[in-house]
Parts: structure tokens; sequence; C-alpha cells
């Protein structure tokens, strides 16, 4: 009996010197204090937004905007310069192979939802899709009127033109297919770039072209659902050590604000071991199915107080001026 309590006492001893250190090893309390601002997202630029509920792959959101409280029409020159303009740190866009070997700018797999045309982006070349009216789609009142038909012409860009209109600033890039053909292209335009404009990229999508462009340019941040993985899983197991995986350097993560609190030392602790290893982290809202976004102050208001990693928001324009003050 003796040796059972005193086999007890140690193992109670040991827990609880583990326990003690494992919460003073993620406890943002004891950590490096970030005081700079969240990092700020905007999602397609500044773009029209609509309701999530009932969403499909193939739901033409076009079709449901709410009443538009702006003029931009998301992954367009001007959407872009607006979201800046209001303080976005970087811009995601969307990219699609066009016919005659360039990305166009633009977000659906095929024309008919927003355009004025129909098929597939890849069924045309660029100077074809300058034609395009690509607000032609758009209502808020199920057809009854238009409100941006005739003023989308020729607003649809190529991916060069983006990254020459905007030389200094950082863009999320999204591949929208699963074909790593695409990866391979993207990756082969990209590698002529000098590396400080590397840097200011970040590319992301399915796993297939992501790991092409991962292959063909290293160096790259990128994110996938594997390269999450890769990183998230071992870290849940690890990380409480301070240990950080290999997995988890240069690269970017989307964390679904649903899950955050389940990595060890969020916010603080966990965002300066990824700034450690030059690994960006950017909060969605909700569990990230949809690209669902910090658009609303009271989205805001369940952040972790004085959060300071990235934020993914549809609304730069309501978001920034309540936290870039």
């Amino acid at each position: 009996m003796k040796r059972f309590k005193r086999f007890a006492n140690r193992l109670f001893i040991v827990i609880f010197i583990l326990a003690a250190f494992m919460y003073l090893n993620n406890s943002s309390l004891f950590t490096k204090a970030r005081n700079q601002s969240p990092l700020l997202l905007a999602h397609r630029g500044m773009a029209q937004t609509f309701p999530m509920e009932g969403i499909m792959n193939d739901t033409c959101t076009a079709q449901r905007i709410y009443p538009p409280e702006h003029p931009y029409l998301e992954n367009t020159l001007p959407s872009m310069e607006a979201a800046f303009k209001a303080c976005a740190d970087i811009v995601e866009l969307d990219i699609k192979p066009t016919k005659d070997g360039q990305f166009a700018v633009f977000h659906d797999w095929t024309l008919d939802c927003r355009t004025n045309s129909e098929g597939m982006v890849n069924d045309y070349t660029m100077a074809e899709l300058k034609k395009l009216d690509i607000g032609y789609g758009y209502t808020a009142d199920n057809g009854k009127t238009f409100p941006f038909r005739g003023k989308g012409i020729g607003l649809m860009p190529s991916l060069e033109e983006v990254l020459k209109h905007f030389p200094d600033r950082a863009f999320l890039i999204h591949i929208k297919s699963a074909d790593p053909a695409e990866g391979v292209q993207l990756a082969r335009y990209l590698s002529n770039l000098p590396q400080k404009r590397l840097s200011q990229l970040t590319v992301y999508g399915d796993d297939n072209p992501i790991s092409s462009v991962k292959k063909q340019i290293p160096n790259l941040r990128v994110m996938s659902m594997a390269t999450l993985k890769s990183c998230l899983l071992p870290y849940i197991g690890i990380g409480w050590t301070g240990i950080i995986p290999a997995a988890c350097e240069n690269t970017q993560l989307h964390i679904p604000e649903k899950y955050a609190p389940l990595l060890w030392g969020f916010p603080n602790k966990f965002l300066n071991r990824m700034d450690s290893v030059n690994t960006r982290v950017i909060l969605v809202a909700g569990n990230g199915g949809w690209s669902e976004g910090f658009d609303t102050k009271d989205d805001l208001e369940r952040l972790p107080d004085n959060y300071s990693g990235g934020i993914w928001t549809n609304r730069i324009d309501v978001i920034a001026p309540l936290l870039k003050k």
C-alpha cells in the first residue's frame, strides 16, 4: 500500500509538472508582445457580396447579390485598387488559363453566370475575353434590374496585367482547377519573376497543381489541403513542446476560427512560432467551408483580444476602418 501511495504521489507530481510546462510553454500570457494591426486579406478585391445560405459549387452568385453598396466588380484592376486604398495588405484573386496560354483573372468555371457569353475561359483568347461584359449577369432583385450590365466591358485582366499594375503589392493567387498542368504553367510564368516579387506572392488551390508549383519553385509560399494537414496535424501532436514541424515552414495557413483554439499557443504564441518559420496565418470565419469572412463589426467581436494575425474578409471597405486606425 505504501509503495502504491508513493507511486501515486510521484505520478501526480509528474503530471502536475507536465501540465504546468504545457501551460507555461503555450500560454499567450508569457510570450513576445504583438502590437501590430491584423493583416487584412481582401477576397477578390472589393467585390459584390451575397448570402452564403444554400451555396453550392455551381451556384451563380452574381444572380443573388445584395443591393450594391459600391461600384466595383471582383477580380478587376479597379476593385483591387479600391481594396488596397482601403488598407488591404493582400488581395486574393482567381486565375483560369486562356486559349492562347495566358492566365485570365476570373472566378467561375464557365462564363455563363457573370458575362454576356458562355463556355469555358480556355475557349477564348485573352483578347477575346477583353471584349466581354463581366458585369452582365449581376442582379440583386431576381433579374428585374442588372445594375452592372454594360459596365464590365474590358475589365477582365490577365495575371500579367495585375502584377505589372501593382508591382509592389502582395497577392494570393488561387488556381481554380485541380489540373496539375495548370500548376506547371503558372510555375513556368512565375519563375521568370525576381525573388523579391515572388516573396510578395502566395499560391493556393487543389493539392495537385499546388504540388506542381512547389516542385518547380520550392521557395514560393503555397497552400493546399495537403500542405495544411501536413503542418497542423503534427503540430497538434507535438506543438505543446514548442517544436514546429518542418512542414510548417515557409507556407500559408488558412485556419477556420472554429478550430483555431485547438492549436497550441493560439493566438500569440502560435503566431510567433509561425512567424519564426516564415509562415503566414490567415483566420477565416466559420468552419472554412465557403470563403466565409470577417465581414461585419459583430464578426470582429469573435476574434481573440488584440489579435494580430491575418484575417480573411469579403468586405475590406467595412473591416479596414475598424481595425486600421
